[in-house]
């Protein structure tokens, strides 16, 4: 499809199982117990906050680094996530976790909770791939694939409630043990009409990868915004919001595939 750019070899779709993978504790040693409790959990671990200091970083040696992208980008506020999705008794590799990526219809109407709404309300009341930056008519989601591309391109709108149609280009990665997610605007996002995120300005990076206790996914997301957005939303919440859904919403296309 004309959307979609792939590159490079396929990989076997057997990649990465469980009987190969590292653990979590290899990878994240200096996390305490009750950050690890919370990375086990159905909700999983997220820090947000206005800050550039990252707290979840994996040990130097794992080969992951998530940090360091998003830093170029220059945030002013970040959110960090960890969660353990259980293998259930299940071999899940690549391509499990490539085919619960491409389900983009499955964002729509995900619900979380609105504390100035005071009830559970649809974060994206649509969600859609697109043809392209300049084509923006919407297209289906492919059937699942047999097979994880080396690397992908998929462009997506999806109408937000607070920022109305969004824009958003996602590049799929195979890296060294596992799928890299990128997530990034390709046109500024609007508050009330008004410009607030720049183009580019939002950056979301989630690694997943199966380890011997489950799939690992592990995410950084930061963003720069006006003043006047600042004054209206709570940025570190409106960030996180939009973190777990996108976490929950790959957790369940893994659990259940299609």
């Amino acid at each position: 499809m004309k959307n979609i750019a792939v590159m490079g070899i396929m990989l076997a779709a057997g990649a990465a199982l469980f009987g190969q993978s590292r653990s979590f504790d290899a990878l994240f040693p200096h996390l305490d117990r009750e950050k690890r409790r919370q990375a086990f959990s159905p909700e999983g671990l997220i820090i947000s906050a206005k800050t550039k200091t990252f707290q979840l970083l994996p040990a130097s040696g794992a080969g992951i680094d998530l940090a360091g992208p998003v830093s170029r980008n220059n945030p002013a506020y970040l959110v960090e996530a960890l969660m353990v999705i259980p293998a259930d008794g299940r071999a899940v590799g690549f391509l499990e976790i490539y085919n619960a990526l491409r389900n983009i219809r499955g964002l729509k109407g995900r619900l979380y909770h609105s504390a100035r709404r005071n009830d559970e309300v649809p974060l994206f009341e649509d969600a859609t791939r697109i043809q392209s930056e300049g084509k923006t008519a919407p297209v289906p989601d492919p059937p699942p694939a047999k097979a994880a591309p080396q690397r992908e391109t998929v462009y997506i709108r999806l109408k937000d409630v607070n920022f109305g149609n969004s824009y958003y280009r996602a590049e799929v990665s195979a890296v060294q043990n596992g799928l890299l997610y990128s997530l990034s605007n390709f046109r500024a996002l609007s508050y009330l009409f008004i410009p607030v995120i720049k183009e580019g300005k939002f950056m979301a990076q989630l690694y997943f990868e199966p380890l011997a206790e489950g799939v690992l996914v592990y995410s950084i997301a930061g963003t720069d915004v006006s003043d006047f957005i600042a004054s209206q939303i709570h940025i570190p919440s409106a960030i996180q919001k939009r973190l777990e859904v996108i976490i929950q919403w790959v957790a369940e296309g893994i659990r259940s595939p299609r």
